[in-house]
């Protein structure tokens, strides 16, 4: 199997490449070609493991890049589209470029794929796009009501996604996950950032009221299901990935404070809340446990997995850390 991987220097996509080519993904695959553009959140550090596999290539680029597209797609069985902007706070202080990539360069990347015939094709998206939930937990069927420009602009890359399934035929599914963590995500997102900030001995900062829940889902259960997804998901069909672990804010703040032993008097400091803050995500993802997947990480155990990665990777995070 030939895989193109967009995005596939940052933090899951590069656990994805890097999980192709040890074998955990139990797919016999003969080339792995990752495309990223490198902005600040895509790191060759993240593949530095895997440069010297003779399947591995990597090629610098944008994916809005049509004639590059044209040249880098071609030949591949499988093509997994990771590339995006992904923060939120960075999507409210500029939206544009989270437009840019995340809807035209998605627009870019099927268009690409309806050229050159490629039979299957996997569009990463997030549970972001389905809004706020009070109670319950959404379905693949549940609206999408966008509350943040990054989740309007995943938003609109899934319905394009839809579109070129029902319009050309494209055999594209996609994969809708909850709240990723683990070893090698950019220290802007909570967990590492709360992590990092408590080794250089600051506090962290805890939107709001701290009640905010979100799931939880290690990165490797994630790229998990996406191969599951590969495998056996419908065509045009959209797939909700979930770890089963909700936390509001608050949960999570005193869970990486217990074991990085701090308190949270001294450590904790509350901030202004974050523009249109979501206050609950939750996914059903029996449809995709349907198909065999199921978390394997437990978050107590995972989580303190992961603190120990930061701690014992301080070189690959301090370059990254503002």
């Amino acid at each position: 199997m030939r895989y193109l991987v967009t995005g596939g220097a940052g933090f899951i996509g590069s656990h994805f490449v890097r999980s192709l080519l040890d074998g955990s993904l139990g797919v016999d695959v003969s080339r792995v070609h990752v495309l990223d553009k490198l902005t600040y959140a895509g790191n060759l550090a993240n593949l530095s493991g895997v440069v010297d596999d003779p399947r591995y290539s990597f090629v610098q680029g944008d994916i809005c890049d049509g004639q590059l597209l044209d040249e880098v797609i071609p030949g591949h069985d499988v093509v997994i589209n990771f590339a995006a902007e992904t923060h939120v706070d960075r999507s409210i202080s500029g939206p544009q470029d989270f437009v840019l990539t995340n809807v035209v360069g998605t627009q870019a990347v099927l268009d690409a794929c309806v050229r050159h015939d490629i039979p299957r094709v996997v569009h990463i998206g997030t549970d972001e796009v389905y809004g706020s939930i009070d109670v319950g937990s959404w379905t693949e069927e549940s609206p999408l009501l966008p509350n943040s420009p990054y989740a309007a602009s995943k938003a609109s890359g899934e319905l394009l996604a839809r579109a070129y399934h029902r319009t050309y035929g494209l055999p594209v599914s996609t994969t809708r996950c909850s709240n990723n963590y683990g070893p090698y995500q950019f220290p802007e997102k909570v967990i590492p950032l709360f992590v990092t900030n408590l080794m250089d001995d600051r506090k962290v900062p805890l939107y709001g009221d701290g009640l905010n829940v979100r799931d939880w889902l290690h990165v490797d259960d994630h790229c998990r299901g996406i191969q599951i997804v590969v495998d056996r998901g419908d065509p045009g069909a959209s797939y909700n990935i979930g770890g089963g672990v909700e936390l509001t804010n608050r949960e999570l703040t005193a869970l990486i404070l217990e074991h990085m032993d701090r308190s949270w008097d001294e450590w904790v400091e509350p901030v202004a809340d974050r523009l249109g803050h979501d206050r609950r995500y939750s996914v059903d993802d029996s449809r995709i446990r349907s198909l065999g997947y199921l978390p394997s990480h437990t978050f107590d155990q995972a989580i303190g997995e992961t603190i120990r990665w930061y701690r014992d990777n301080e070189s690959w995070w301090r370059p990254l850390k503002g």
